[in-house]
């Protein structure tokens, strides 16, 4: 199959039957095969009673998933990149306000230019300054943090290479970091293309102010994982270790001190044990020690774990 398009929703029931004639128009001429995987996200208006009355009119293309409950974006992308047949997988919002007019140019970027992921730039985005605002600062700071050049990482409109879409591991609120984590899993072949963005025709925003506290958050955990995912030993180790350093060159300071009083005046003034840089030295010690312990049990764990021998491979001759 050429193209696989999964797009999660949320509370869309209104704007889904646009969207899908909206896509249908695009790639009927263009695709002889591809299709639409929906995930309902859980959603509490119609959505899925739309789309049980859409599915017989465009059936065999769409298909639908639909979620118990409301897991969140990343949660309905990794089930729908699993479920993609496609060799090329694009994303979109289902809210109208990305362009199906997009999928032919994307597709061709990742089919006939070999990139792995080509991410949509809202250049022009039509969406409130409560919006556009935090964005821009997220998505320096993400730019600066990362060192990947795009203008917009949580953009909803993407295109893959299937086993780049597959490869990574999606949960919690990580698709705003689907490029640094295509790039931490080998592929580096990444670029954006503009897309044209619309105002939302239909319902609200689901996300709020909140969302940016959260998504500094998960670039903190996200980048842990990257970089210390493997060998927590490094990290935890590494802070365990210069602590206990500093825990000792404290306390050697002070007995060193002290011999060097009792070297010169014949007395001290006070006792190592009644100075509280002693007791200081001695928590930053003890707290070295766990550190330590917790990448010890951090390695235990990981050669326990399953996934400690899942490594992706780019190509293999036999």
């Amino acid at each position: 199959m050429q193209l696989s398009l999964v797009i999660p929703a949320y509370n869309e029931a209104e704007s889904l039957p646009e969207l899908l004639a909206w896509i249908r128009r695009v790639c009927d001429p263009r695709f002889p095969s591809y299709e639409i995987i929906v995930i309902d996200d859980g959603s509490t208006d119609s959505t899925w009673a739309t789309l049980e009355a859409l599915h017989a009119q465009h059936a065999p293309y769409l298909k639908a998933i639909r979620f118990a409950r409301n897991y969140g974006k990343s949660a309905a992308l990794h089930v729908g990149f699993q479920k993609a047949q496609g060799e090329v997988i694009i994303t979109l919002d289902a809210d109208l306000q990305d362009s199906p007019d997009e999928i032919p140019a994307l597709y061709a970027l990742i089919a006939e230019k070999g990139y792995d992921l080509v991410s949509g730039w809202k250049k022009h985005r039509k969406d409130p300054l409560s919006k556009t605002l935090p964005s821009r600062i997220f998505n320096t700071v993400v730019r600066l943090f990362t060192g990947i050049p795009l203008h917009d990482f949580n953009s909803g409109i993407k295109a893959y290479r299937a086993e780049v879409a597959k490869a990574i591991d999606l949960y919690g609120e990580m698709h705003r970091y689907i490029p640094y984590l295509v790039q931490a899993a080998g592929f580096r072949r990444i670029t954006e293309k503009v897309v044209t963005h619309y105002p939302r025709k239909y319902g609200h925003t689901k996300f709020g102010w909140e969302r940016f506290l959260y998504g500094f958050l998960d670039l903190v955990t996200v980048s842990f994982l990257v970089r210390f995912g493997r060998r927590p030993m490094h990290f935890f180790g590494g802070l365990g270790v210069l602590a206990i350093l500093v825990g000792i060159l404290i306390v050697t300071w002070l007995i060193s001190d002290k011999l060097y009083q009792l070297h010169h005046y014949g007395q001290v003034r006070r006792e190592v044990v009644e100075q509280p840089l002693f007791y200081i030295g001695l928590m930053v010690a003890i707290i070295g020690v766990q550190l330590f312990l917790a990448g010890f049990l951090g390695e235990l764990l990981l050669r326990q774990s399953p996934q400690k021998h899942h490594y992706i491979l780019r190509t293999e001759l036999s």
